[in-house]
């Protein structure tokens, strides 16, 4: 199968290693220029080397999930099987990016978004075929859950062929109708705001926070550090869009977190946000 993944950041990186994984498939991957295509394909290549180190991995195989990944021009995307957009969580973005690539696309190439909480029937709108959102989670070679989402024009059955190419992924498909957030972002970035909220109140440390969740939820993860990992703009985005579309101020963004997004401390991908990396 020939997929091309457009966005080439730490998700549109980690999907792509994510298909790289299986024997068969071939993948291109590209982004607004080629130059941060081949950088995104260096940050594959810097993680996969990690776990050969760690010896979680033999270096024959990490060659060859390097050698099914390509860097390419979307140009390139002409033939592609499948196509799976993953670039910044903006809705003008998206569309304009499915509108480019309805022209290169064959007319049988399948449309995906990794929209985190966007409505996907406003992303497809005016496409000349039918989108579905598959939502990966970070990390994306490594978490199960893919969220498939059908938007109004989605037929049911592209909705079981994403599905079977999530389960040959490794991945557990979960249906999911369209809403704000889907399910896991509708419960999991409020919780992350409001561990912000209590920092910012003074009521415990960021250590103090993540330890307490993790102790006594059993949390793999603090919240805030997921938030860093998840990358704290991301997290501003999707409280923004539960906001807008529900009009409950429930979801309203902590005033701190939008002000460490401004001042570009947005977590692991900036080298700082809640802790220093």
């Amino acid at each position: 199968m020939k997929i091309g993944i457009i966005g080439a950041g730490t998700m549109g990186s980690g999907i792509a290693q994510a298909f790289a994984q299986v024997e068969g498939n071939n993948v291109l991957l590209a982004d607004v220029n080629l130059d941060l295509a081949v950088k995104g394909k260096e940050r594959i290549a810097k993680g996969l080397q990690k776990r050969v180190d760690a010896a979680k991995m033999e270096q024959e195989a990490a060659y060859q999930v390097l050698n099914r990944i390509n860097p390419v021009e979307k140009s390139a995307f002409s033939d592609c099987d499948l196509i799976v957009e993953a670039v910044l969580e903006s809705m003008p973005l998206k569309k304009e990016t499915f509108s480019a690539l309805d022209v290169i696309a064959k007319p049988d190439c399948l449309f995906a978004t990794n929209s985190s909480s966007l409505s996907i029937t406003e992303i497809g709108h005016g496409l000349k075929r039918p989108l579905i959102g598959m939502h990966f989670f970070n990390p994306a070679p490594v978490m199960k859950l893919v969220e498939v989402i059908p938007g109004l024009n989605t037929p049911p059955d592209l909705v079981e062929q994403v599905s079977q190419i999530a389960r040959d992924l490794g991945k557990t498909p979960v249906v999911v109708l369209e809403a704000p957030g889907f399910v896991v972002n509708r419960i999991l970035i409020p919780m992350i705001n409001e561990a912000v909220g209590i920092y910012a109140e003074g009521i415990a440390s960021v250590e103090g926070i993540d330890t307490a969740m993790k102790l006594g939820a059993s949390h793999p993860m603090g919240p805030l550090e997921l938030g860093d990992l998840i990358g704290l703009d991301v997290c501003l985005a999707v409280m923004d869009v539960l906001e807008e579309e529900t009009g409950d101020t429930k979801y309203r963004a902590h005033p701190l977190l939008r002000k460490m997004v401004r001042g570009g401390r947005l977590g692991r991908k900036s080298g700082a946000g809640f802790y220093t990396y």
